[in-house]
């Protein structure tokens, strides 16, 4: 199975921007389609971005759609989700996911196996 790490999150000012990186070990990561979830406090964990494992289909949340954007690099087993004019609303502990499904860009949370454990957003008004 493959082990997933998230890093890069940390406390921004509104308008600023982070990458959050999502490191793979265990299984080469190309074997997998990765997805962006985030949970904000009080919610419900939502959906924001995947990536087919050749990354030629793109998805996104309507809410983060010419903001975010999410790549990977296979040679690196790294994936990665730029976040650009970051929201207060963006706050949120940020996760990514791997996926058996590898030739979609799944946005529902049952499609994803292997889960990392996430990395905080916090953007200030």
């Amino acid at each position: 199975q493959v082990q997933l790490v998230e890093s890069g999150g940390g406390l921004v000012q509104a308008g600023g921007s982070l990458r959050l990186s999502c490191a793979a070990s265990g299984r080469t990561l190309s074997g997998y389609a990765v997805g962006w979830f985030r949970q904000a406090p009080g919610k419900a964990r939502e959906f924001v971005a995947a990536i087919s494992w050749s990354s030629n289909s793109k998805r996104y949340t309507d809410s983060v759609k010419g903001r975010f954007t999410i790549s990977r690099d296979n040679t690196k087993n790294t994936a990665y989700l730029q976040m650009n004019n970051l929201k207060p609303e963006d706050t949120a502990v940020y996760y990514c996911a791997a996926s058996l499904l590898k030739y979609s860009a799944g946005t529902m949370e049952s499609e994803y196996n292997y889960w990392g454990q996430g990395t905080q957003v916090t953007v200030s008004s």
